[in-house]
């Protein structure tokens, strides 16, 4: 988030944000699913009896890290050697050789012809047709951050590379992005397999099990979208890409293509400006900044009241949620300044692969989520609901796209590069953002993510239809 030197200008007319006319009906969602799957709850990981694979490792040392990833690829084999003939006709050739290494060990082999040493990756390497891993370094930090389906989405994603060369669905010549993007959507598909019962060795639940899953994406993102010579993507896109395979099947995936993705971006803002790290710290200041934008584009006029004294404001109609609420009845909302601003403190870690994306937008998505209530309270809009509760978090996500500077930059504030990531980080992190004025919201972060991202790439119309 960052300030705009140009006065705020009004962005929509009438009584909400402007509407894509021709905008095909979606379908309502049930928020009781995740996905078109049931919410789950129960185990995620190894699963419990279930045998172990046999395949040779080249330098592997027998640990438990190993067993895991083999019973991974062997799972993720056994689904490609259904699908594959689906998609793309012919048989499925599984990898080559597989690789093990200590990203420690200075005496560890090459993989793909580099040294592994210092190297705490995983990959696919076209030459031989082989996948690698690092058993020393970023497996057991993944592990230890987000349980073991991180190493399964990790290493479905890498088998996704496989395919996508054995098929011809890219060559070298493919761009980098479209690559990584259709990989992301691969190794979503393959973890709604395990989600639908159907893996022989692991299983996962549809709420905090599939939501690590998505954390582990947010984690190995690209800070810097722009940046030409990272070619994952952002939070944002990667969670995009994962949840494009996971709710419509592999086929989707090969539908994307430079053009797929460059409209997905379109105005989204993709670079930083100079000297501008995109943090905008959370005051009462910015906070009276954002009202006025904000008020603008949910067409709030005049603009709710706003305590600053704290978010308990004795309401008859709704529950205090901390650090900021909505009283439907005053048409006020009650913020804790200082406790909101916690939530917008980028985190200096060290760890290989930080458990939260932490800046500015983490917290100003959640006082924004309180503004679209208000929004929904003056149509005339119930405030209460799980499916108000999503409603509110793609609303949230219409009006965070209407501030990008490449589609409005004529605004007090504008976002910034990475928020977005903020965002999805805090929706999977803390459900405020997609609750409803009580703060009770779905149990599945990968639901909240969803709609909040339909929000930003579709419009007002896709929510309230949806989430009705």
């Amino acid at each position: 988030m960052v300030l705009s030197l140009v006065t705020v200008a009004a962005l929509v007319t009438g009584c909400g944000v402007s509407v894509i006319e021709g905008t095909a009906v979606p379908v309502i969602v049930d928020p009781s699913e995740v996905g078109g799957l049931p919410t789950s709850t129960g185990p995620s990981g190894p699963r419990e009896g279930a045998p172990d694979a046999q395949r040779t490792v080249i330098n592997t040392d027998g640990s438990d890290i190993d067993v895991l990833s083999v019973n991974a690829l062997a799972d993720i084999e056994d689904y490609w050697q259904t699908t594959y003939p689906q998609i793309f006709g012919g048989s499925f050739t599984p990898a080559q050789e597989l690789l093990s290494w200590d990203a420690f060990d200075r005496r560890s082999p090459q993989f793909c012809g580099e040294d592994t040493a210092g190297f705490p990756n995983a990959g696919f390497c076209v030459t031989d047709q082989s996948i690698g891993w690092d058993r020393g370094a970023l497996f057991p930090e993944l592990i230890d951050a987000f349980g073991p389906m991180a190493v399964v989405v990790v290493l479905a994603h890498e088998y996704g590379h496989s395919v996508q060369y054995q098929s011809g669905l890219i060559n070298r010549d493919t761009p980098g992005i479209v690559a990584e993007q259709q990989a992301d959507c691969f190794a979503g598909a393959f973890i709604r397999h395990v989600a639908q019962d159907r893996a022989e060795r692991f299983t996962i639940n549809t709420t905090d099990g599939l939501s690590s899953v998505l954390e582990t994406i947010v984690s190995v993102r690209d800070a810097t979208p722009g940046d030409p010579t990272l070619i994952h993507g952002s939070a944002f896109e990667r969670v995009t890409a994962t949840q494009m395979g996971f709710i419509n099947g592999s086929r989707i995936c090969t539908s994307i293509d430079m053009p797929e993705i460059e409209t997905r971006r379109a105005t989204l803002p993709r670079y930083f400006g100079v000297d501008d790290d995109g943090e905008f710290p959370v005051t009462r200041d910015s906070l009276e900044m954002f009202t006025r934008t904000f008020s603008t584009v949910l067409g709030l006029d005049p603009a709710p009241t706003v305590d600053f004294s704290g978010a308990e404001l004795n309401c008859t109609d709704a529950q205090t949620t901390h650090p900021v609420s909505y009283c439907p009845s005053t048409d006020t909302i009650g913020v804790d300044v200082a406790a909101l601003a916690a939530h917008g403190v980028p985190l200096q870690t060290n760890d290989l692969v930080p458990r939260i994306v932490r800046g500015d937008f983490g917290a100003y998505i959640l006082f924004l989520s309180r503004m679209v209530l208000a929004q929904q309270n003056r149509q005339g809009r119930p405030v209460q609901g799980a499916s108000i509760a999503l409603r509110t978090a793609c609303l949230s996500g219409v009006a965070t796209a209407a501030i990008s500077p490449e589609r409005n930059p004529g605004t007090e504030v504008l976002l910034s590069p990475g928020d977005l990531d903020e965002a999805v980080s805090g929706l999977l992190d803390n459900g405020l953002a997609a609750a409803d004025v009580d703060g009770n919201t779905v149990l599945s972060g990968f639901t909240r993510v969803e709609a909040f991202r339909i929000g930003v790439l579709q419009d007002q119309f896709a929510c309230t239809s949806r989430y009705n």
